[in-house]
């Protein structure tokens, strides 16, 4: 008894220490991460006042790429939230993984080969239309956000420089979640880490944190077995077995085993 009124008071305490705003949105979603890709857990409404316990960064969403984690557990994008400023108004939320314990030093960014290699197997799409399973897409494999992909700020149609910005501008957060799931005794050099991202961009950051490929490489097992044992299961779109994705899993599976003397994760060099 006494111990549950030490956990109820602790609970209670946080909570009141955690500031309020209002929600912007219609209908705001509070998803099980910091990102879009992630599971919806509950939603707001516009007016309704939430509270926030910590940020991070995740998923952009009008340039915004702060995620506001929330008194009930979920987080909700801060661009729906009126907190009077653009950037954080709390701590900063430690690792959202559960398991993963990057430390934020790993590479930020992927090597040459490993955006090429996204870029190429997405195909280059200069206007918004659906892509094989129906899900509005435009540039390399950027995912819509809004209606028309209201939240690009590039121009349509674009070219494959500004695609490729694009392409640039997503990458990072894929990199980020890879990042968060992954426990610090994992090493990646810099083709592992690209090809790992390239997976990660493709299946989302959702179905990255419950694989078996992740728990498989945070237990020790061998990096290059890993993959070539795991990333192939990755071939369905819609129910159905792609070609397509049956190619890229392999082109993946042979940058991460290129060989490279370039550290990229849990700190990059």
């Amino acid at each position: 008894m006494k111990l549950f009124s030490l956990a109820l008071f602790a609970a209670l305490s946080a909570t009141s220490f955690a500031k309020s705003y209002p929600v912007t949105g219609n209908t705001v979603n509070c998803r099980s991460g910091p990102g879009t890709s992630y599971g919806v857990k509950k939603s707001y409404q516009k007016g309704q006042s939430v509270s926030i316990s910590c940020q991070t960064s995740g998923t952009s969403v009008s340039g915004n790429n702060i995620w506001d984690k929330t008194s009930d557990g979920c987080y909700v994008a801060d661009y729906y939230i009126k907190t009077g400023v653009n950037g954080y108004v709390t701590t900063k939320c430690g690792s959202t993984s559960g398991s993963g314990g990057s430390s934020g030093s790993y590479c930020k960014k992927i090597n040459t080969a490993g955006v090429n290699l996204v870029a190429q197997w997405e195909g280059f799409v200069p206007s918004p239309k659906p892509d094989p399973i129906g899900l509005p897409t435009v540039g390399y494999g950027h995912l819509c956000q809004k209606k028309n992909c209201a939240e690009v700020k590039y121009k349509f149609p674009l070219s494959q420089t500004t695609a490729k910005q694009l392409l640039s501008d997503d990458l990072p957060k894929y990199t980020a979640c890879l990042a968060g799931y992954l426990n610090s005794k994992v090493k990646l050099n810099d083709n592992q880490l690209a090809a790992l991202t390239s997976w990660t961009f493709n299946v989302g950051c959702g179905n990255v944190k419950t694989s078996t490929l992740i728990k498989r490489l945070n237990k020790g097992d061998n990096p290059n077995t890993v993959a070539s044992q795991e990333l192939p299961n990755w071939r369905k779109a819609g129910g159905k077995v792609m070609q397509g994705l049956v190619n890229r899993r392999k082109a993946e599976i042979k940058l991460f085993k290129t060989a490279s003397s370039k550290q990229a994760y849990p700190k990059c060099q």
